[in-house]
């Protein structure tokens, strides 16, 4: 039997499926139904913390992992020694080649449940063999970068640091989290393969061991600011932040730092009531003749606590964030799924398809579809997102009306308003065409979003709820497969 003995970073991921899309996708074949043309859509339900919205992340490896999706002779082997499929198809994939188109909204875009995020149209074994890598992409990276973006926001501003390898549910959980959390507005991470990776930059300083490895505090402190005078930030807390954290390192900043020409960066407090620990430490360094020494805190923050410390006075300037955003603890699962919204029928005529469910929430928009957002001119924000038929076009030279999906009598007529497809092409018949953006783009593009959503849209609590509807020929489809699946 084939066994993996070491672990492979650099593995071929396209056995990474649920198994039953291989039973399926054997299922399609023998059923003659490979070259049956299905469309699938990619979307959430709720936003994570009840948001008022999330970040999209996570196309750029999900882009990397169809350009080399190749089912290898480990992989056959591995298949074929379940004794489940037959050889016809174990050849069919043994010649896999990806042949679908992919449309997919940017990474950086604020969404919002119900959108189609991304949509795989292509034979349907293609699409469903896609299914889970889909989702591992777009819903691990999108709920790390919407929890950064919650915290960054919280921070008014204050530069935020990832510090939450460590804590990380895995390496890739670490290393994509950090990436995701630098889109949601992270200034650096401290993991140095990520630094490495993605180009974003490595921060960090000293741990409390270094302190406790000295014969005393200011050992420690005098050996880090004279390897590292022009970036000194030292660590208080170790033993006790005002009585000696403090005065040890004004000292230190007098005897090593300045008579070498330079300025302390920072201090770090990581223990304690943060808001009261940096109120005194910002005086005490005032005083001592440092009003540009930075304070950074850290110690399992988060959005709620950053917001309260601020609230509070709290004389910090920067923060190091770790557990409860690389994992987003308060919201661990992101909720994305992939349902099948139509398929061809063998004269190439789109066949709508949808599934209905007694929690209404669970029933999905059927059709090959397109994503609109709704800009006011004037004042550049965001008033809706329009669900449509793919080849329906919103005329923004005239008023449109839109309405509650739900509640159809509740309607708005939208005027002076720019229609913005938000979705982009990135695969067309299994050629990647997607746009490159580099990290940094990507981020600032974010941020230059989130800014066009209303800032009752981006309440922590019982934020505005956005509109995302249907235009009215989608609705009408929609309503008629529910009138027609009716038992």
């Amino acid at each position: 039997m084939y066994q993996m003995e070491t672990m492979d970073l650099k593995q071929n991921l396209t056995l990474l499926t649920d198994f039953y899309e291989i039973t399926m996708s054997n299922g399609f074949f023998v059923n003659g139904l490979k070259d049956r043309i299905a469309y699938y859509d990619m979307f959430y339900r709720r936003n994570p913390d009840n948001g008022g919205f999330a970040i999209m992340a996570g196309v750029e490896q999900l882009i990397d992992y169809l350009n080399h999706l190749h089912f290898s002779q480990e992989d056959i082997a591995f298949l074929r020694e379940t004794g489940l499929f037959g050889e016809e198809f174990l050849q069919y994939l043994e010649n896999f080649h990806f042949s679908c188109d992919v449309w997919a909204v940017p990474e950086g875009t604020p969404i919002f449940p119900g959108e189609p995020l991304i949509t795989v149209r292509g034979p349907v074994i293609e699409t469903q063999l896609i299914e889970t890598m889909v989702l591992l992409c777009i819903n691990h990276q999108s709920l790390i970068a919407t929890k950064a973006n919650r915290i960054c926001r919280a921070a008014k501003g204050r530069p935020v640091m990832e510090f939450g390898s460590r804590r990380a549910q895995g390496i890739d959980a670490a290393i994509y989290g950090a990436r995701s959390a630098f889109i949601g507005g992270c200034v650096g991470t401290a993991c140095t393969l990520v630094g490495k990776q993605f180009d974003i930059p490595a921060l960090g300083t000293m741990a409390h061991s270094w302190v406790q490895l000295f014969d005393n505090e200011l050992d420690a402190f005098r050996a880090y600011a004279r390897e590292y005078p022009q970036d000194c930030t030292l660590l208080v807390d170790t033993y006790n932040v005002l009585k000696s954290g403090i005065p040890n390192a004004i000292r230190v900043f007098r005897e090593e730092i300045v008579p070498r020409g330079f300025r302390p960066k920072a201090i770090r407090i990581d223990s304690g009531d943060l808001t009261y620990l940096s109120k005194h430490a910002r005086r005490m360094l005032d005083e001592a003749g440092f009003p540009d020494c930075k304070i950074c805190a850290s110690n399992s923050l988060d959005e709620y606590i950053i917001r309260d410390m601020l609230m509070q006075g709290a004389e910090v300037d920067s923060f190091g964030v770790g557990e409860r955003l690389i994992t987003s603890s308060s919201a661990p699962v992101f909720g994305g799924v992939y349902k099948l919204a139509a398929a061809e029928d063998e004269h190439g005529n789109i066949i709508p398809k949808i599934k209905i469910s007694e929690n209404v929430v669970k029933i999905t928009n059927p059709c090959f579809k397109n994503l609109w957002r709704l800009y006011d001119r004037d004042t550049g924000k965001a008033i809706a997102d329009v669900v449509t038929l793919f080849d329906e076009v919103i005329d923004d030279s005239k008023p449109y009306t839109i309405f509650d999906k739900e509640y159809t009598w509740k309607t708005k007529v939208v005027e002076n308003f720019r229609a913005v497809q938000l979705r982009e092409k990135i695969f067309d018949n299994g050629v990647d065409i997607s746009k490159k953006r580099t990290l940094k783009e990507i981020q600032t593009y974010c941020a230059q979003q989130v800014d066009t959503l209303w800032e009752e849209v981006k309440r922590f609590e019982y934020p505005h709820i956005y509109y995302v509807d249907l235009s009215q020929k989608l609705w009408n489809e929609k309503n008629r497969l529910l009138s027609e699946k009716k038992i």
